[in-house]
């Protein structure tokens, strides 16, 4: 085992609990991974004024020298399909892409399950959270708070995921999906003490909001945002660890973003 998997081995055996053996976690013996991540395809949704994924093939088959090669381009906007938001999208001065600690991206998961109540433009509240807390306790220090709202049900069909198949800037105004209620932003900038935060949906503001208030407050925190995260129904709403390591891209307002979770039995 090379020494930055046997670092990770040893992060998650501490924060999770599971077998001490390192190889116990990898082999899925000690526990099971899942991916939250959607794959990146001409189906990936983007917002609408965003360039969507594109997969250039260079060359597939047998080269001259007879063996076999494959090679593409792909080409994308930072934000779209699974992917991280740096804080620096929306507060001036904060981290890049490349700045955020690893320490924001791996951690302890959080879960708050609030499809029961979600309507196409749904703001999560502070209730939503203190119910769970009731049930749960406080939220730990560090953890990655993750939002299940249901709306990865939808994926890949973008009338239903966004509320529109148009693109372009006009189509910002007809967006429908549920989001962040800024006070409960605020409120876990003030008294919860979070990673990172994350979202089934396209944005962790919801589709009808035009100043993004969620983004300015909790990205001027340096919280890092995930969107668009997939299968969040197969997480349990505590116990689980996430590791969430985008494109190292410098000086990024965001990148592709694969994320995973390892669940202990």
């Amino acid at each position: 085992m090379n020494r930055s998997v046997a670092v990770l081995a040893v992060a998650l055996v501490g924060c999770v609990g599971a077998s001490p053996d390192p190889g116990a976690i990898f082999e899925g013996t000690a526990g099971r991974w899942v991916d939250l991540s959607y794959s990146f395809s001409e189906e990936t949704i983007y917002w609408p004024t965003a360039e969507p994924f594109v997969l250039e093939q260079v060359f597939y088959g047998v080269a001259d020298s007879g063996f076999f090669y494959a090679a593409n381009n792909f080409s994308a906007a930072e934000h779209g399909g699974t992917h991280l938001d740096a804080p620096i999208h929306f507060a001036e001065g904060r981290h890049t892409t490349d700045e955020i600690p690893l320490e924001q991206l791996i951690g302890p998961a959080v879960v708050i399950d609030v499809s029961g109540n979600i309507t196409p433009d749904y703001q999560i509240g502070i209730e939503d959270i203190e119910i769970w807390e009731s049930s749960h306790g406080r939220i730990p220090d560090a953890a990655i708070l993750l939002f299940r709202t249901g709306w990865g049900e939808r994926w890949p069909d973008r009338l239903e995921y966004l509320g529109t198949e148009a693109r372009g800037p006009d189509a910002v105004a007809d967006l429908h999906f549920p989001g962040i209620a800024p006070a409960t932003a605020q409120w876990l900038v003030d008294e919860r003490d979070i990673d990172a935060i994350g979202i089934d949906t396209p944005s962790i503001d919801y589709g009808q909001s035009t100043r993004f208030e969620s983004h300015q407050i909790l990205y001027g925190a340096n919280i890092p945002g995930f969107e668009n995260v997939a299968n969040l129904d197969r997480l349990p709403e505590t116990g689980g660890f996430v590791i969430a390591l985008p494109m190292k891209i410098a000086g990024g307002s965001g990148a592709p973003l694969r994320i995973v979770a390892f669940i202990p039995e």
